[in-house]
């Protein structure tokens, strides 16, 4: 990992994979001998409602496990982009998923970057995996972990009984690799 402090926002709707997403970073960052925290937040709806996770990577020791002024915001849905795109801080980055958010940022004080993760993931039959195409993309944009470490460190935790999984996860990180 680069050096320094990542302070991720990961959100959407209940469902999409939101905290999964958040794991999967936090459990890297674990590996890796960082210091992380991971926080979600999803309201009593779960599938369907909206759904966030905080996530903080750092060399240092983290102070507080919010994220209210995310350097990275990946969002999934309208209301996601809505409520915190204006959020990040300058400087930052966004990470939208363009097949479910119809309009882009007018921050001039930002990286912006749209997949059509949701499109992808259905037309490569990876229904329930744009989440994953878009930390394929998120980790090629930030440089923020080796893509064949975190690539062995998610599906390192797949069971053998679900190992039809593994390809997937494979295919679907490699499409946001390179997207």
């Amino acid at each position: 990992m680069k050096q320094g402090t990542y302070n991720i926002l990961i959100a959407g709707f209940g469902g999409q994979g939101v905290l999964f997403a958040g794991k999967a970073l936090a459990k890297m960052g674990m590996h890796e001998g960082l210091h992380v925290t991971w926080l979600p937040s999803y309201g009593p709806e779960m599938r369907g409602g909206a759904a966030n996770c905080s996530v903080i990577i750092s060399d240092e020791e983290i102070g507080s496990p919010l994220v209210p002024d995310p350097d990275i915001l990946i969002a999934l849905n309208i209301p996601s982009f809505d409520k915190f795109e204006p959020h990040i801080k300058p400087g930052g980055m966004l990470f939208a998923d363009s097949a479910m958010i119809d309009r882009k940022t007018s921050r001039t004080d930002i990286e912006a970057h749209y997949i059509p993760a949701s499109s992808l993931a259905s037309d490569n039959g990876l229904s329930g995996l744009a989440n994953v195409i878009m930390l394929g993309h998120v980790i090629k944009k930030t440089g923020i972990f080796d893509y064949d470490a975190f690539l062995k460190d998610l599906v390192s935790g797949i069971p053998a009984s679900r190992s039809a999984l593994v390809e997937g996860n494979t295919k679907a990180l490699r499409l946001g690799f390179e997207y």
